[in-house]
């Protein structure tokens, strides 16, 4: 691996990141696992987005495997103040609810407003099912649903449901103030660099725990994560045809909950040289998980990119990265 190790090296050397973790297993076996610039293996990052496929996709797809649940069932059968009958939960998860991307004015992280309430009255831009567009309020819906289904708030669902069952000890929403050492520093707000709260503004002010965003991992944790969806047998989250269900029948590259390579759109993270099938998903603040069930590789990718500003590099990097990676295993 002196090829990815000498091209990381030169990404943090050119400033293009502060620092990173990879972690890269290959048949079930831990190929690569290394630290770069600032970043130590322990190191724990805000994995943004990841959040969606690492605790509401599967703390959904638990519930549907306990009959509490149906990916067709709509969002107002369990959010009644949820206004749009026709969106359901599998809406939710493909981002084709219709929902906006994000709420107008996302950005103003600590301005007093009402999120819920936005949230819950939003129009729809088009019909649910109709097309893919990735909406943030949809699985912010999700987690909430969740809650409402479960009975726990959803950073409890996840410790006890997914984390203690994975053995994922590093991972947390809010993570305690001892932690914090260990934590990778995000964004410049304005008076100081976010480290140990969350980094998404929406997620901030719904009080760091949601749907969408609010997830502190460590590359180790989400690694072991990412065997379950391989060799789902060896683990008690999922079954192997519900694994496979998320990501049989992608829509315009969206399957339940992760993105999926169908050979149609060359911007993926993962490069155009990724199989068909493979599937992964992407964080701001410069994460991302991918995954070969095909040649069973799995790629996980830390930095926090955003530390040097939201115009930083990070979506040209992922893919010559996973593209080096699949050039030195196959090879």
């Amino acid at each position: 691996m002196e090829t990815i190790n000498k091209l990381i090296n030169r990404w943090v050397q050119d400033n293009r990141i502060p620092g990173a973790v990879l972690d890269i297993r290959f048949k079930g076996r831990q190929r690569v696992q290394a630290s770069y610039g600032s970043a130590e293996l322990t190191t724990l990052y805000d994995v943004a987005s990841l959040t969606k496929v690492v605790v509401t996709l599967p703390a959904v797809m638990n519930l549907l495997q306990a009959s509490k649940l149906s990916l067709s069932d709509p969002v107002q059968k369990y959010i009644p103040e949820f206004r749009h009958e026709k969106v359901t939960i599998g809406h939710c998860l493909q981002h084709t609810s219709g929902l906006p991307s994000s709420l107008p004015g996302y950005r103003e992280r600590y301005a007093a407003r009402d999120v819920r309430q936005e949230i819950l009255s939003q129009a729809l831009d088009f019909e649910p099912g109709e097309r893919v567009q990735y909406s943030d309020l949809g699985m912010i819906l999700a987690g909430w649903m969740i809650s409402r289904i479960s009975g726990k708030s959803l950073d409890v669902f996840a410790k006890d449901e997914i984390f203690k069952k994975l053995g994922m000890a590093d991972s947390c929403f809010n993570p305690p103030a001892a932690w914090k050492d260990r934590i990778a520093p995000t964004e410049w707000d304005g008076s100081k660099y976010i480290a140990g709260e969350v980094h998404d503004e929406t997620c901030y002010r719904l009080g760091g725990v949601s749907g969408s965003a609010g997830l502190f991992s460590s590359a180790g944790d989400l690694s072991l994560y990412a065997q379950c969806w391989l060799y789902p047998e060896r683990y008690s989250l999922l079954t192997r045809g519900w694994v496979e269900s998320c990501t049989k029948s992608p829509f315009e590259g969206r399957g339940i909950g992760w993105q999926v390579q169908d050979g149609r759109d060359s911007t993926l993270a993962c490069g155009p040289a990724w199989p068909i099938g493979s599937f992964g998903h992407t964080g701001f603040t410069g994460t991302s998980l991918w995954i070969d069930p095909v040649r069973e590789i799995t790629v996980v990718f830390l930095t926090n990119a955003v530390h040097y500003g939201r115009d930083n590099p990070i979506k040209q990097l992922r893919p010559i990265l996973h593209e080096a990676v699949m050039a030195s295993l196959i090879d």
